[in-house]
C-alpha cells in the first residue's frame, strides 16, 4: 500500500451502518500484508433484544448496535460513550453518573420517569439513576430509535438501549485483563474469567474493576477539585444447559459509586472560566446498585418458551451546596431508593421455524405477558441559613411511591413470496399507583401539605409495519407505531401528572452495496405528542414533571459503514430533526408554541476511522479516530439559554500482538469548551442558569493481555 494511499483512508470522511460495529468483525491480530488486496464482505448484526431478535436487515426500524469488539477498541466505558455514532441520540450527564438520561430524536424526560428505556439482560430499568453502569463483559448493545410500546410498554415512547452481557463459555477457560493510567490521575483496571465448570452443561463467569480519577473542576473557594470519582464494579454468571430444550442463566451484577459534588456554577461564568465552581459547601453524591437476573429458556417443537425474572435495588445519597453562591445560604441532602421486580413470560414460534400458513406464506409470532412491582422513596431536606438575624430553619420533602402493573402483548410477521413483511402488534397494560406525599417545615410557617393519593393509569398501544425486499440485501419499509410514558406522582410541586401519548410514523430503505462492501440505513420520521411531560421549576434547583401540551419532531437518519479492505474499516452516521411545541404547549404557564424542545440538538453527525498496518506476522500496528458533532440545543422549553455546535474528537494509536495490546490515546483532543447541561437558577445566578462544563482534553495509556 503506498504511502499517499495510507494517508488518504486515515483522512476520508468515514460513515456508519445500520451496525456501527456488529457489521465490522473483530480486529485482525496478525494478517500478512499481501491480505490488504482482499475486499472482505460486512457482517450481518442481529439485534440482540430478546423481544426483537432478528438480523437488522429484516426489521422495519432505526436502529445502531455496538458489537464487544467495537465497544473495546472505542474505549467505551459509559452507555453514553457506546452512543456516539447513534443519529439523533444526545445523553444528558452531570458529573455525578446516577444522572444519566437518554433522548432520541427529541425524546425523554426526568429520572423518574424516561422516555427511552433501557433493558439490561432483558430487565427494564424504570428509573434511569440505574440506568447507566460501567460498561463490563457485554457482548452488545442496541439503540433502538423507533416507539417500541407494543412490545415493551411504558416508556419507551422514543425507544430502547439493549445492553447484554457475553455468555460464560461451556468449553474452555479463557480470561482479559486491562489497565488504564491518565490525566487527572486516572486509574482503572478491569478483568474477566470463564471457565466450564462441567464441560458442556455448566459454564461461569466473573468480571469485576475498580475505576478512579480527580475532578475536573476546582472550586474558588477551597482551591480543591469537587468533582472526583471512584467506583467498584463486579459481575458473575452461571450458564446450564442440562440438555438442548432448555437453558437456566443467573447474572447478579453490581456496583458501588462514590463521585464528588455536581461541578456547577453560573452558565456565563463558565463561558468565560470552564470549570470552575465558586459555592461555599463542597458536597458528595453515591450510588450503589444491585441487579440479580435470572433467565430460562425451553425450546420446543412448536414454541420457544422464555421467562425473564429480574430485580433492580439501589440507593443513591447526595448533599450538595443548594445556592451555589460564595457564602452560606442553603444545603440540601437527598436520599433516594427504589426496589423493582419484574417478571415476562414470552412465548414465540422456534427462530428457524415460523409457522408455515401456506406455500408462499408464513408466519412468525410472539405473545407475552409482563408484571412488576415498583417501591420508591425519597427523602429530601434543604437547610436555609439566611443572613442577618433570620432564623435557620429547614424544608423536608417526603415521598413513598408504590407501583404495580400488567401488561400483555401479541405481534405476527406475515411474510409473503419471501419479499413482502406484514407486522401487526397490540399491548395493553395497566398499573396502579399509590402515593403518600409529605412537604413540610422547621420550624413551620405553616399547616404541612400532605398527600395520600391513588391512581390507576392503563394504555392500549398498536404498531402496524410493512417491508418490501427489493431484493435479498436491499429493504424499503414503512412502519406506525404508538408510544406511552405513564402518569405519575411528584414529591415537590403538584402532585400528579397524567400519561403523555405519541405516535410516530417512519420511512425507510437499508440494505448492502458494493458487492457487500458497505451497509447503509436511511429513514425519515415524524412523531406527534400529545400531553408532553416537561420538568418544571418551582424555584431553585427544584423540579416536577407536569403536562405541557403537544409537540412535534420530524427529521432524517443516515449510517453508513464501508469496509476498504481487512486492513481499514470507515464509519458513521448523520441526523437532522426539527422539533416544535404546538399552539397549547406551556411550561409554568408560559406559553411555549412555536419553541423548539429542550436539550434536542438539530443535528448531529459522527466520523471514524479504524486502520490497521501488519509489522510482522504476530504484530500489528492500529490507530482510530472517532470525531462527534452535537448540533445547537437549547437548555429550555422557553429558549431562553442555549449550546452553540461543537465537536468532540477522540484519537487513539496502538500496537497489537498475538494475546497483548498497548496504546496511547487522547479524548477531546481539539480542547472543546462545551456546556452540556445547563438549569434554571432565577435569582441568584447573573445568566439566570447554573451548568456543568464538558469532559476536559484527557490523554492516557491503556494496556491488556488475554489469555
Amino acid at each position: 500500500m503506498s504511502c499517499q494511499r495510507f494517508l488518504f483512508c486515515l483522512l476520508l470522511p468515514a460513515f456508519s451502518g445500520e451496525s456501527v460495529a456488529a457489521d465490522s468483525p473483530a480486529i485482525p491480530r496478525a494478517i500478512p500484508l499481501y491480505v490488504a488486496k482482499v475486499v472482505p464482505e460486512i457482517e450481518s448484526a442481529r439485534i440482540s433484544a430478546p423481544n426483537l431478535r432478528q438480523d437488522l436487515l429484516g426489521l422495519p426500524l432505526s436502529a445502531t448496535v455496538s458489537s464487544h469488539d467495537f465497544l473495546e477498541s472505542a474505549m467505551a466505558r459509559t452507555v453514553k460513550d457506546a452512543a456516539m455514532h447513534a443519529p439523533n441520540t444526545i445523553f444528558t450527564e452531570f458529573s455525578a453518573r446516577k444522572l444519566s438520561s437518554p433522548r432520541f430524536r427529541g425524546i425523554g424526560s426526568s429520572a423518574m420517569n424516561p422516555g427511552v428505556t433501557t433493558c439490561i439482560d432483558g430487565v427494564p430499568q424504570f428509573n434511569a439513576n440505574s440506568s447507566s453502569l460501567e460498561l463490563l463483559d457485554i457482548e452488545q448493545i442496541d439503540f433502538v430509535r423507533s416507539p417500541l410500546g407494543a412490545l415493551y410498554g411504558r416508556n419507551t415512547v422514543g425507544g430502547l438501549i439493549n445492553i447484554t452481557s457475553r455468555r460464560p463459555s461451556l468449553s474452555s477457560f479463557s480470561g482479559e485483563f486491562q489497565t488504564t493510567f491518565g490525566s487527572y490521575n486516572l486509574y482503572d483496571f478491569r478483568g474477566s474469567v470463564t471457565t466450564p465448570l462441567i464441560q458442556d452443561q455448566l459454564g461461569f463467569s466473573f468480571a469485576g474493576g475498580h475505576t478512579e480519577r480527580d475532578g475536573f473542576t476546582t472550586s474558588t473557594f477551597t482551591g480543591n477539585d469537587i468533582d472526583n470519582r471512584s467506583a467498584n464494579f463486579g459481575k458473575a454468571q452461571f450458564l446450564w444447559t442440562p440438555g438442548d430444550e432448555i437453558e437456566v442463566r443467573l447474572i447478579i451484577a453490581g456496583e458501588s459509586a462514590n463521585d464528588g459534588d455536581y461541578a456547577l456554577n453560573d452558565l456565563a461564568a463558565l463561558r468565560h472560566q470552564p470549570r470552575q465552581d465558586g459555592s461555599d459547601f463542597v458536597g458528595f453524591t453515591s450510588r450503589d446498585v444491585l441487579m440479580p437476573s435470572l433467565l430460562v429458556t425451553y425450546h420446543a417443537d412448536d414454541f420457544d418458551f422464555t421467562s425473564t425474572t429480574g430485580y433492580v435495588g439501589w440507593e443513591t445519597i447526595d448533599s450538595t451546596d443548594f445556592d451555589r453562591l460564595p457564602f452560606p445560604l442553603a444545603t440540601r441532602f437527598n436520599r433516594e431508593r427504589m426496589t423493582t421486580w419484574t417478571q415476562e413470560f414470552r412465548f414465540a414460534n422456534p427462530a428457524t421455524k415460523p409457522l408455515t400458513l401456506g406455500p408462499e406464506a408464513t408466519l412468525r409470532w410472539q405473545a407475552g405477558i409482563f408484571l412488576f412491582s415498583a417501591d420508591y422513596e425519597q427523602h429530601v431536606t434543604t437547610s436555609l441559613n439566611p443572613p442577618l438575624s433570620l432564623a435557620p430553619s429547614q424544608a423536608l420533602n417526603q415521598a413513598q411511591i408504590t407501583d404495580l402493573g400488567i401488561g400483555s402483548y401479541v405481534q405476527g410477521t406475515l411474510t409473503l413470496r419471501d419479499r413482502i413483511d406484514i407486522t401487526t402488534g397490540l399491548r395493553l397494560d395497566y398499573e396502579n399507583k399509590d402515593a403518600d406525599l409529605l412537604n413540610t417545615s422547621s420550624p413551620a410557617p405553616g399547616p404541612s401539605n400532605r398527600v395520600n393519593a391513588n391512581r390507576s393509569f392503563s394504555q392500549v398501544t398498536p404498531q402496524t409495519a410493512i417491508s418490501y425486499r427489493l431484493r435479498p440485501d436491499l429493504m424499503a419499509y414503512f412502519s406506525m407505531a404508538g408510544g406511552y410514558k405513564a402518569g405519575g406522582f411528584n414529591s415537590i410541586g403538584p402532585s400528579m401528572y397524567g400519561e403523555e401519548r405519541s405516535w410516530n410514523y417512519e420511512i425507510g430503505l437499508k440494505g448492502r452495496a458494493l458487492d457487500n462492501k458497505a451497509g447503509f440505513g436511511l429513514a425519515a420520521f415524524h412523531t406527534d405528542w400529545r400531553d408532553i411531560q416537561l420538568n418544571q421549576s418551582p424555584g431553585i434547583n427544584q423540579f416536577f414533571i407536569s403536562n405541557s401540551g403537544g409537540a412535534t419532531s420530524q427529521g432524517l437518519e443516515l449510517n453508513l459503514d464501508y469496509k476498504i479492505n481487512y486492513l481499514i474499516s470507515i464509519f458513521g452516521s448523520a441526523g437532522w430533526q426539527d422539533t416544535k411545541f404546538l399552539s397549547n404547549a406551556s411550561n409554568g404557564g408560559i406559553p411555549i408554541s412555536g419553541r423548539q424542545l429542550p436539550l434536542t440538538p438539530d443535528y448531529t453527525t459522527s466520523f471514524g476511522c479504524i486502520v490497521e498496518i501488519p509489522v510482522t506476522s504476530r504484530l500489528n500496528l492500529y490507530a482510530r479516530a472517532d470525531i462527534q458533532t452535537i448540533g445547537s440545543f437549547n437548555y429550555d422549553a422557553q429558549n431562553t439559554a442555549a449550546q452553540d455546535a461543537y465537536t468532540l474528537a477522540n484519537f487513539q494509536l496502538g500496537i497489537r500482538g498475538g494475546l497483548w495490546h498497548a496504546e496511547a490515546f487522547v479524548n477531546n483532543a481539539f480542547g472543546t469548551n462545551y456546556i452540556p447541561v445547563a438549569i434554571s437558577h432565577p435569582g441568584l445566578s447573573p445568566s439566570s442558569f447554573i451548568g456543568e462544563s464538558g469532559t476536559p482534553t484527557t490523554i492516557g495509556l491503556r494496556a491488556g493481555i488475554r489469555f
